[in-house]
């Protein structure tokens, strides 16, 4: 269940994710094992984002729940627990958003594309925006037309705040030389593109929003991950460096886990699957151990 959180996050949210498991301490109580998926918010502090929990069958022992096996014996059964919960709407606005407001991958967003004609009133002008709006549609795009009374930079505005992905302007003088500008929310760059390549050059655009995303968000991660070996390079990470994920090893007492925070003022965030090997000794206490964790600063 955790690799479908993953892929939800990483190829429909761009959102790069550490898989990993939860210490005994923060791991759902009852449950023998917590799977996590931890991401990283633009100001660097951490957001659980999924869990998925395996419960052995103390829960099912709990309350009594039973089931007849093949040889028509009752047995207890094994359960897990799973689900996302509209938190991942918060940590999507905070991995993207910008003092613009929203900021939305392509391929979840509910308007892909705004098409805006520019200087409406001028003949042609609306019935060329109209067309355009009609051929994206049905190239399979999710499109909209604004074709209200307002200014073009109070559309502007209010379209980036809404996080549509693609702004396309149409004007006379586009219309005249056979093209139209097409703006990207996540890098504001802006592209001509020929009205006779819409269907083609718009979809790719997307494309390359969506992964422009999903790589700003994982550069994000990279540049404000760590590695540490005391309890003072954690805090002075934290304090000094803007904050973010830091790795250290760790002996896999709780008491060493509580002191940390006591410290350094970061909770563990999860044990990765994929590990290193970032020293040789737990930082707090000093014993020898091959068990890398992850500590951060969480919402």
């Amino acid at each position: 269940m955790l690799e479908v959180y993953a892929s939800l996050c990483e190829n429909w949210l761009a959102m790069p994710v550490i898989r990993g498991n939860k210490t005994n301490k923060e791991k759902f109580a009852g449950a023998v094992d917590t799977y996590t998926i931890e991401c990283m918010m633009h100001d660097h502090k951490a957001l659980q984002s999924g869990t998925s929990h395996y419960f052995g069958d103390g829960f099912a022992r709990a309350f009594d729940i039973t089931f007849s096996d093949k040889e028509n014996q009752l047995r207890h059964p094994h359960q897990t627990s799973w689900g996302l919960s509209t938190r991942t709407i918060g940590g999507l606005i905070m991995t993207h958003g910008d003092n613009n407001g929203l900021v939305l991958p392509p391929r979840i967003a509910p308007v892909q594309v705004v098409v805006l004609p520019i200087a409406a009133h001028k003949p042609g002008v609306t019935e060329r925006a109209q067309e355009v709006v009609s051929r994206l549609k049905a190239a399979g795009l999710r499109v909209k037309g604004d074709f209200s009374d307002n200014s073009p930079g109070w559309k502007f505005a209010e379209w980036e705040m809404k996080g549509v992905p693609l702004r396309i302007e149409l004007g006379p003088r586009d219309i005249e030389a056979g093209v139209c500008l097409a703006a990207r929310r996540d890098s504001g760059e802006k592209v001509t593109v020929p009205l006779s390549e819409l269907e083609t050059r718009v979809p790719a655009l997307l494309e390359d929003v969506q992964n422009g995303l999903f790589e700003k968000a994982k550069r994000n991660l990279a540049e404000h991950t760590y590695t540490a070996e005391t309890v003072e390079e954690v805090r002075d990470i934290i304090e000094n460096r803007g904050g973010g994920f830091v790795k250290t090893m760790w002996c896999g007492d709780e008491a060493c886990e509580l002191k940390m925070k006591e410290l350094a003022g970061v909770s563990s965030r999860c044990i990765p699957f994929e590990q290193e090997h970032v020293g040789r000794v737990c930082p707090i206490c000093g014993k020898p151990t091959d068990t890398m964790i992850i500590w951060g600063v969480a919402y």
